[in-house]
């Protein structure tokens, strides 16, 4: 048995432009799926956020209209709350990414608020993704990749191929216009070569090691990536 580490934000929050406090958090299906999957091949899980708080969901990621009915919504709550390794996090600082097999990063508006300048968070990117191991993020969790940098002050991810959550998803879900900043743009700004697939349907993109997933909808298809890439 092989021990993945997922690294989810710790934030309850999104800092908007005019300052205001949008509430979020990790969006449920990006740790859900990732997490049944990798269980259900037989990995240990183990999460860690920045100070190791428990990690906060994003409730609008446990609307019915986002789960397909309420059928989906209350599986996806109920879930959740089974997942003793959630509310038991561990502190980024104590991660040694040399006892994991891979590294998963789930999105939600949180890391745009804390994994996004997160230097320790950043290190652990950086040691993961010259390591080989899969190292896979999705929909907003690219936002961690803008604290990657080396020495010279260069992004890590600079020239990589990535897939994020682009600036006509965050238009659509009506946040474009109250953001400080948006992702695909920041990302770009950094040097990494966002690929930019259609609004809300699945988008995996693979870079070497690096596996990356549009939106929602990517992360149970980016899960089976790294899977198979473990294999």
């Amino acid at each position: 048995m092989s021990k993945i580490l997922l690294v989810m934000t710790g934030a309850d929050h999104w800092t908007l432009a005019d300052g205001t406090k949008h509430p979020t958090g990790f969006w449920a299906e990006e740790a859900v799926a990732p997490y049944e999957a990798f269980k259900a091949a037989g990995h240990e899980i183990v999460v860690a956020t920045p100070g190791g708080v428990v990690p906060t969901v994003d409730r609008g990621s446990l609307a019915p209209e986002v789960n397909g009915g309420q059928e989906g919504a209350d599986k996806i709550a109920a879930t959740l709350d089974s997942l003793a390794e959630i509310k038991n996090p561990i502190t980024l600082e104590d991660v040694d990414v040399d006892d994991y097999a891979a590294v998963f990063y789930p999105g939600g508006h949180g890391p745009m608020e804390d994994l996004a300048v997160d230097p320790t968070s950043g290190r652990i990117l950086v040691d993961a993704l010259d390591s080989g191991m899969p190292l896979a993020v999705v929909c907003h969790g690219p936002a961690a990749l803008l604290a990657a940098t080396r020495a010279d002050g260069t992004n890590a991810f600079a020239g990589y191929k990535v897939a994020a959550f682009t600036n006509a998803e965050e238009t659509q879900a009506g946040l474009a216009d109250k953001a400080k900043w948006l992702l695909e743009t920041r990302l770009v700004e950094a040097g990494v070569d966002v690929q930019v697939g259609e609004p809300w349907v699945p988008n995996i993109v693979v870079d070497r090691n690096l596996v990356t997933g549009q939106n929602p909808s990517s992360s149970a298809p980016l899960a089976a990536e790294v899977l198979k890439k473990l294999t």
